[in-house]
């Protein structure tokens, strides 16, 4: 069973849809007691980075997590606002992120000349820079949707799992043991995003 954590702030719906299309059982929930019982993890989001936090510390569901990924070390995927959780701390707040990985969440910043907007929205090629079950036998020239404005900076290159040019060459998929998150939304990516749920779903 893959267990999509509702914490108030995500595309719960869309992200179950593909992964139920493809065949897996999915249930999304915020009951602490199902979590506990979960094979593997999506941690979704859409919103701000503080109120994030704040609703799933307020539901309680801080140390059942840590618990679950870092004790028991089942898998978990961050989507988005969910894969910058997984950050020590974000510029968009002041809270505290879950610090899984060693990193912290960026403002894009542009000059005048490069005349690029914010947030970075619509498709994008993505560059893999390490083995891994996510983006095992993807499509030639992977390009997913993504809708952001800040973006993951990893301490250590080892966590850096996929890099995305706009402007910059920034962080679009991290990875730590058990854990991986990707910046871009694979629900609505098409083939190249059920290819990731897919691959996350039977072999991460």
């Amino acid at each position: 069973m893959i267990t999509i954590i509702d914490y108030g702030m995500g595309n719960l719906g869309s992200i179950k849809n593909m992964l139920t299309r493809l065949g897996f059982e999915v249930e999304i929930t915020a009951d602490l007691a199902v979590m506990r019982k979960a094979e593997k993890l999506i941690l979704p989001g859409v919103g701000a980075f503080d109120n994030a936090i704040k609703n799933i510390e307020n539901q309680g569901l801080t140390p059942v997590l840590n618990e679950l990924v870092l004790d028991e070390k089942i898998p978990i995927l961050g989507i988005c606002l969910g894969m910058q959780l997984l950050s020590g701390r974000s510029e968009e707040g002041i809270l505290k992120g879950l610090h899984w990985i060693d990193s912290e969440t960026i403002h894009f910043q542009f000059n005048s000349e490069q005349d690029l907007r914010i947030p970075h929205m619509g498709w994008n090629t993505i560059n893999v820079q390490q083995d891994s079950c996510l983006f095992k036998d993807m499509y030639e020239e992977p390009r997913f949707y993504f809708v952001h404005s800040y973006y993951v900076s990893c301490k250590s290159k080892t966590n850096v799992l996929a890099e995305t040019h706009y402007g910059i060459d920034f962080t679009s998929a991290i990875v730590k043991d058990n854990i991986h998150g990707v910046q871009f939304h694979p629900e609505k990516s098409h083939k190249f995003g059920m290819k990731v749920l897919k691959n996350y779903a039977e072999l991460c």
